[in-house]
């Protein structure tokens, strides 16, 4: 017994280990292969001379201190729900702190614009990742040329195989994603240590004063090579966005060992490049020079590391769009859980596939990482700076002053690489606004949709309902058994109700109205019977976490209730606003409350009222 408790202990001690290289699998992987091009892309404009490289190597370092260390590992995670974290989740924070309808409004527009640019961005990191990837296969040795179309092809087939294995899950293969990005970073770090020792003046690039420099010498050009800069730090986001996952020790110590990692392959590639400065493909012929025996299996290595990234991006949106859900921001998309365990793990079939044909068209138009470079970027400093925002908003409110000084601070730096960003707008970042459009127009669409929806119905209050119910359920003969109905508002009774109940003359023995609230912590499940309204008539509540998997069947047989059948409410709308003819149509589109929450069919009986908005 002691020694197996010895070895309890023994295993104790290497879970912070193992949680941080869990970390680098499901968080770092989008940041983690920006390597691959950010450098190669940052000297398409400008000549790669001893003093512009060591000023752009200032400026990325700088960048991930500034807009990944500070703003995210450090200000953003401390801001948490229940250590939840992510836009939706610093909109729930600031809330409740404002004190204006007014003010409420902007926050919430802030936010939707926040996810929106989030999602856009999304879409352009699975493309940018597998087509940089790709590319290294121009550089195996002894290959003859490889007509441009095919590695197209081949990146388009990557994706397609990608996207389809999400209805899976990843919870068979994400275990192997941490140990493969530590391959990957200490390959990194190796290579980056190797080409730094060839050049050790790099080093130079810590000071700041050489990125300020940079900027004063090349005045416009310089400072339009922020907008290339930026892609150092893409995928920074996910550290505040993935921390409800995985908590934040594990994100901030993967942190610590990722920045260190980064810093040397930037440094190193910053001295290969002044060395060999017609290069083109940076990372891939640093490490073709160094190992070239090894260069097909750090090709694959890629590859694999592309992927988890493209990964981490497109699981970061379906939580995303779960939050959307379950906060009323978005329909009730189909959502199917892909893991028996993990409750972060689900799948969106109708955004899977819009994602799908998005990055499909992105691959198709720009063909090549470089000329994509030229709209990848520009979505994730509009995100960076509304998180600022926001960050400083709440600092301000609680009256933390020092923080409040330095989110406006980090603030005023994302903002400038937003301007650099929009330099971006006429060669293919209106691409990541376009995109960003669609679920923006979708989240304003339905939310306010939803706000007219519930005043047009005319709900009855619960009194004057009970002044009719009572007198009703007194002389009617009752159908033996239990009726459920569901309601949003338990002091609203709503027309579906009353056309059953009063119209049709069904009324049951025992009749209970349902109320499913969403809390603003993420977890978290509790059912209970809140009182008696009438003979006949109870009321029973759901409390739950806005990223909880709520199965209504299993809490409702927990409670003791068997219903024999359940009563739901379906609006058909008429109207000639095509704002709401849009409103409309989303509707139809999606699956009822019921649907979504998968009740049991035989027991269901929908009861449609018409509604004029």
């Amino acid at each position: 017994m002691y020694h197996w408790l010895l070895s309890f202990k023994h295993i104790e001690q290497f879970k912070p280990f193992k949680e941080m290289v869990k970390s680098l699998g499901v968080v770092f992987g989008d940041i983690g292969t920006s390597p691959i091009y950010t450098l190669s892309v940052a000297f398409l404009l400008i000549m790669p001379s001893v003093e512009n490289v060591i000023g752009v190597l200032s400026l990325i370092i700088w960048t991930l201190v500034i807009l990944v260390g500070v703003e995210y590992a450090w200000l953003a995670m401390s801001l948490g729900k229940k250590g939840e974290g992510g836009t939706i989740v610093l909109k729930e924070i600031l809330v409740p702190l404002l004190k204006s309808q007014r003010q409420v409004m902007i926050a919430t527009f802030l936010s939707f614009i926040g996810i929106s640019l989030l999602m856009g961005d999304g879409m352009l990191t699975p493309a940018m990742s597998i087509l940089s990837a790709v590319e290294g296969i121009l550089l195996i040795p002894g290959l003859p040329p490889i007509n441009h179309y095919i590695l197209i092809a081949f990146a388009s087939l990557i994706a397609i195989i990608l996207f389809t294995l999400q209805k899976r899950g990843v919870e068979r293969v994400a275990t192997a994603f941490g140990p493969i990005m530590v391959m990957w970073f200490l390959v990194l770090a190796i290579s980056g240590f190797i080409g730094i020792f060839q050049a050790p003046f790099v080093l130079k690039a810590i000071n700041p004063w050489f990125a300020l420099n940079f900027i004063y010498r090349n005045g416009f050009t310089g400072f339009f090579v922020l907008s290339e800069v930026i892609l150092c730090a893409t995928g920074g986001e996910a550290l505040y966005a993935d921390m409800g996952h995985l908590g934040r020790k594990p994100i901030v110590h993967g942190w610590y060992f990722v920045f260190c990692v980064l810093v040397l392959t930037y440094l190193g590639q910053g001295a290969f490049l002044i060395l060999y400065p017609t290069t083109k493909y940076v990372l891939y012929e640093m490490i073709l020079h160094q190992w070239g025996l090894f260069y097909i299996p750090f090709l694959i290595l890629s590859l694999l590391a592309s992927v988890i990234g493209s990964q981490a991006m497109i699981s970061g949106i379906f939580s995303i769009v779960y939050q959307g859900i379950m906060t009323n921001m978005l329909p009730m998309f189909h959502v199917e859980y892909t893991s028996s365990k993990l409750r972060s793990q689900i799948y969106v079939g109708f955004v899977n596939w819009f994602l799908l044909i998005s990055v499909l068209m992105i691959i198709f138009h720009f063909q090549e990482s470089h000329s994509l470079a030229s709209a990848y970027g520009f979505a994730v400093t509009g995100t960076m700076t509304l998180t600022a925002v926001m960050m400083s908003w709440i600092f301000y409110l609680r009256r933390c002053y020092a923080k409040m000084a330095l989110s406006a601070g980090v603030m005023s730096v994302a903002f400038l690489f937003l301007v650099s960003g929009s330099c971006k707008l006429q060669s293919g970042a209106c691409w990541s606004i376009a995109i960003a459009l669609i679920p923006l127009s979708t989240i304003i669409i339905y939310t306010f949709g939803q706000k007219r929806l519930i005043k047009a119905i005319q709900p009855m209050s619960l009194n004057d309902f009970l002044d009719q119910y009572i007198p009703t359920y007194n002389a009617t003969n009752k159908i033996k058994g239990t009726a459920l109905f569901f309601v949003r508002d338990i002091d609203s009774v709503q027309p579906y109700i009353i056309q059953t109940i009063f119209k049709n003359n069904i009324i049951y023995e025992d009749n209970i109205m349902i109320s499913v609230v969403t809390r603003d912590d993420p977890f978290g499940v509790i059912g209970f019977f809140k009182g008696n309204l009438a003979d006949g008539l109870r009321i029973f509540e759901i409390h739950m976490g806005y990223m909880e998997v709520l199965d209504i069947d299993k809490i409702l047989h927990n409670a003791g209730i068997e219903a024999k059948v359940i009563f739901y409410g379906l609006e058909e709308i008429v109207t000639r606003n095509i704002f709401w003819k849009v409103f409309a149509s989303i509707k139809k589109l999606v699956p009822s409350f019921v649907q979504f929450y998968k009740l049991p069919p035989d027991k269901l009986h929908g009861v449609v009222t018409m509604v004029q908005m």
